[in-house]
């Protein structure tokens, strides 16, 4: 799924492209429109993609790898100028070319969430975030939402041109991110100003943005009500253990919330101080704000 149009733009240039087609729509058409020869072309666009992965050998998919490769910004401008120069000199890519293909990038996305190249094992990247699944904390009914619609240009029949139904339910969520702050500062080669940058806007856009299907049926753009942030040198943990047991009461988000915080300082108890830091927000009852979230989480 596409990052969220808050974090692109908060993060244009520094964001990567994942595909199976580099060596197809980047290689093999610029040299055929540079006036290379369709052999050479695709010579050259096979040594190319097996930089990146494996070929598939299916022949209506010629130069196509069996693996999404995630590629940074700098190492798409690296394979753009190098097929310049092969299609001006009209020769193969050296074995020294191709190997500088893949190097040390600062793609936020890649820094964040990861990257594994099978043929390339010494460019993968350890992700420094982890994500949870979202968890209701509470029973949901499953509810039937049933729709019809009409033929505005059929004069003679009155009734509904289509009639289906579709399945929803509504609840209040617990997510759990973790983010290895040490970690993404070295993916991002120890820039700390991008450091920075790539937490404000992956914060905001977790706190902020919602899954994007069926928003047109549902409207749900719901920002998080309640944030928890936490710093520490600690081993990480998660509060889902907080919703074992369901809430129960009609006010779902406050009791969420009170339980939640309950089990924190309970862990507290046992286990002495979880975190060095902490800050929250909670939209419920007006308390915190989300710059001094984003400001927490940022600094060092």
């Amino acid at each position: 799924m596409p990052a969220s149009e808050l974090f692109q733009q908060q993060l244009a240039g520094t964001i990567g492209t994942r595909t199976k087609l580099l060596a197809k729509e980047v290689v093999f058409k610029t040299l055929l429109d540079s006036g290379i020869d369709e052999g050479s072309a695709a010579d050259w666009s096979k040594q190319i993609a097996a930089i990146y992965g494996k070929l598939k050998t299916e022949k209506d998919k010629p130069f196509e790898i069996e693996q999404l490769v995630h590629i940074a910004p700098d190492e798409l401008v690296t394979l753009t100028n190098l097929v310049k120069v092969i299609a001006k000199e009209n020769r193969a890519p050296t074995s020294e070319e191709l190997d500088a293909l893949l190097h040390e990038q600062t793609a936020v996305d890649i820094a964040m969430f990861g990257r594994m190249l099978a043929s390339k094992q010494g460019h993968n990247c350890e992700a420094a975030v982890q994500v949870a699944h979202a968890i209701g904390v509470h029973a949901s009914a499953i509810e039937e939402d049933y729709f019809t619609a009409v033929d505005d240009l059929n004069r003679t029949d009155s009734s509904a041109a289509h009639v289906d139904q579709a399945g929803f339910a509504a609840a209040v969520f617990y997510q759990y991110i973790c983010i290895d702050r040490d970690l993404l500062k070295r993916n991002l080669g120890d820039d700390e100003a991008l450091t920075q940058k790539a937490l404000r806007a992956l914060v905001e856009a977790a706190v902020k943005v919602g899954p994007n299907g069926k928003q047109n049926s549902f409207a749900s753009r719901a920002y998080a009500h309640y944030v928890m942030a936490e710093k520490g040198s600690q081993q990480p943990r998660s509060l889902s253990l907080a919703f074992v047991k369901p809430v129960s009461s009609g006010d779902y988000g406050s009791e969420a919330i009170e339980i939640l915080e309950r089990v924190r300082d309970n862990m507290d108890k046992v286990y002495g101080a979880c975190a060095d830091e902490r800050k929250q927000l909670n939209a419920l009852v007006g308390e915190g704000s989300m710059l001094e979230i984003l400001d927490f989480v940022a600094s060092e």
